[in-house]
């Protein structure tokens, strides 16, 4: 068993230990007797009460597939570790303009460097899949949208294609409370996992 998995593993069960109908009641989660639903980057997940296990479906869960690491630990970031009175502020910065950081070059410039490259003069694509995910479309860059990871809470993204003098660059930009609502490092399986999203929209015609 790999880290990853140890520490998914682990997480499923300290999943157990939390008040689900304070989670229920603070994200508005569809639930039943044995699951709670939340829509992450497009797609329906299911968290079992019993087991904390997360799945997910595109058929209403007559077929279900195991959440992998960066969608569970996501998942269990915002519904266990989330303050109690999280609120949005309305104003979108980069990971390192957050109050309580230093200032430095943005974090994770290179940590997306391949989708960024896979991503580059497929405007008319991306912009699709970005719609189909229910972005909100932009006015900076060559593409431009506000996405909803979770339906509560957004996150800004601007794409720029490459040119003759500047290679193609991606901006991220978050709510300037994102840290009431997970950590640090989990803006980074998000990001992951939605360009993922993306790429599977693109390459297979949504």
């Amino acid at each position: 068993m790999s880290n990853y998995e140890t520490m998914q593993n682990s997480m499923q069960i300290r999943f157990l230990k939390y008040n689900q109908e304070f989670m229920i009641e603070k994200f508005h989660l569809d639930h039943d007797g044995d699951n709670l639903y939340i829509r992450f980057c497009g797609r329906m997940y299911r968290i079992s009460r019993r087991s904390g296990k997360v799945t997910w479906s595109e058929d209403g869960f007559l077929n279900c597939i195991d959440a992998g690491y960066n969608e569970a630990m996501s998942i269990y970031d915002v519904l266990c570790d989330s303050k109690e009175n999280c609120r949005l502020s309305g104003r979108f910065c980069t990971l390192d303009r957050l109050k309580g950081t230093v200032l430095s070059a943005q974090p994770g410039k290179e940590l997306f460097a391949r989708q960024v490259h896979d991503l580059d003069k497929k405007t008319e694509q991306f912009c699709h899949a970005c719609e189909t995910l229910g972005g909100e479309k932009g006015k900076i860059g060559d593409v431009s949208y506000c996405l909803y990871p979770f339906e509560f809470l957004p996150m800004m993204l601007q794409f720029w294609n490459s040119d003759e003098e500047f290679p193609a660059s991606l901006k991220i930009m978050w709510d300037e409370n994102i840290l009431d609502y997970l950590h640090y490092e989990t803006t980074f399986f998000i990001v992951s996992h939605m360009l993922c999203r993306i790429q599977e929209m693109m390459e297979t015609g949504f």
